[in-house]
């Protein structure tokens, strides 16, 4: 059975997609990019404030659907430029520090709305 998972904690999509799609016990989150949900506004500053705003957007969606960032089995994340790596792990390593999912990261040559940063992730329920 699908659910489409939205929720006013993190931003609206701004294409004809949903925030999640819950399956079963699977959760598909959409790409976030760090857009703050209480002002529509991009994260200024570096890829560390960037990557921080995606996180938590990533963290509202997955507790609007019953879900913790344990539950997480995998992710990706798009950078604009490799370059921002490490700084990108920095925070990442802040959320996902006790059991890391499995992750693709790959460089873009854009993102939407020209952000440093995009993170999917699937999580599962056992």
């Amino acid at each position: 059975m699908k659910k489409i998972i939205a929720t006013s904690k993190a931003p609206m999509a701004i294409g004809p997609y949903s925030q999640a799609v819950k399956v079963n016990n699977i959760l598909f989150v959409s790409g976030q990019i760090p857009i703050n949900p209480e002002n529509g506004e991009i994260a200024e500053g570096s890829i560390k404030h960037q990557t921080d705003r995606v996180l938590k957007n990533l963290c509202a969606i997955l507790d609007e659907a019953g879900y913790s960032i344990s539950e997480v089995v995998k992710t990706t994340c798009y950078l604009s430029d490799m370059s921002h790596f490490n700084e990108m792990n920095e925070i990442y390593s802040n959320i996902f520090w006790d059991e890391k999912p499995a992750r693709a990261t790959v460089e873009v040559s854009r993102l939407p709305k020209n952000v440093l940063i995009e993170i999917d992730a699937i999580a599962v329920k056992e």
